[in-house]
């Protein structure tokens, strides 16, 4: 493998290791439907603003989200659609696969036979 797929596999992994909370998750879905004040997504996400903060912060550090400031107001937005569809693609399978049995491991499940 070359350096350059190196370096692609391990941003690969840091992007999922920042999508890997589903807070996270749910503040992207929020930015399905357009950008949004951080105030909009304390209210309709139920967090606290400090909270969501930092898990806005770990998103806007690995190009996940971008802002824009107006007043004393930050929005946020999908820095690139195209990480909504991944979003999207993966949300189908794992619903396809609910569907055929519940072939998803559920976490508290985990380890036990």
């Amino acid at each position: 493998m070359s350096s350059t797929e190196d370096r692609l596999f391990a941003l690969h992994a840091e992007v999922c290791k920042a999508m890997a909370n589903p807070i996270r998750l749910k503040v992207l879905s929020t930015l399905q439907h357009g950008e949004q004040s951080v105030e909009a997504m304390v209210k309709s996400l139920k967090l606290r603003k400090a909270n969501l903060s930092q898990h806005l912060a770990v998103l806007r550090q690995r190009g996940i989200v971008a802002t824009r400031r107006e007043g004393l107001h930050i929005y946020y937005r999908c820095a690139n659609p195209k990480m909504l569809k991944a979003c999207a693609i993966l949300r189908e399978v794992l619903l396809e696969q609910l569907a055929e049995g519940g072939r998803l491991i559920n976490p508290v499940n985990r380890g036990r036979k």
